[in-house]
């Protein structure tokens, strides 16, 4: 089974300052793990380190880390409908956030205005 690094003291502190910047105040993160394929043809699952918070919106944000400098990321108002940035793998942390966050906020203008 494959070992995926712990989330560093440097991608706490990157990801408070950008939903800090985000929100305007302190956003609580909570960290988990959480059991994910890598590839969808993988049988076995792999347990990442994972960085989870809610808006006051009521919506759910999860950023997976699925290897050195590797993310994976989602939202959701509902567990049963999981929305992405259409983008299945990011190197970097800080344009994995944004980009979570930017399609986030898109979605709410396009639900707006549906």
């Amino acid at each position: 089974m494959r070992t995926i690094p712990d989330i560093t003291d440097t991608e706490q502190w990157l990801m408070r300052t950008t939903l800090r910047e985000r929100y305007g105040r302190e956003i609580e993160m909570q960290f988990a793990d959480a059991e994910i394929r890598l590839a969808p043809s993988d049988r076995e699952l792999t347990i990442c380190p994972t960085i989870y918070w809610q808006a006051d919106d009521g919506c759910h944000f999860v950023i997976f880390k699925t290897g050195d400098s590797s993310y994976r990321c989602q939202f959701f108002y509902q567990p049963y409908k999981q929305m992405g940035t259409g983008v299945r793998q990011y190197n970097n942390l800080a344009e994995c956030a944004v980009a979570l966050l930017q399609a986030q906020a898109d979605f709410v203008v396009q639900q707006g205005n549906a």
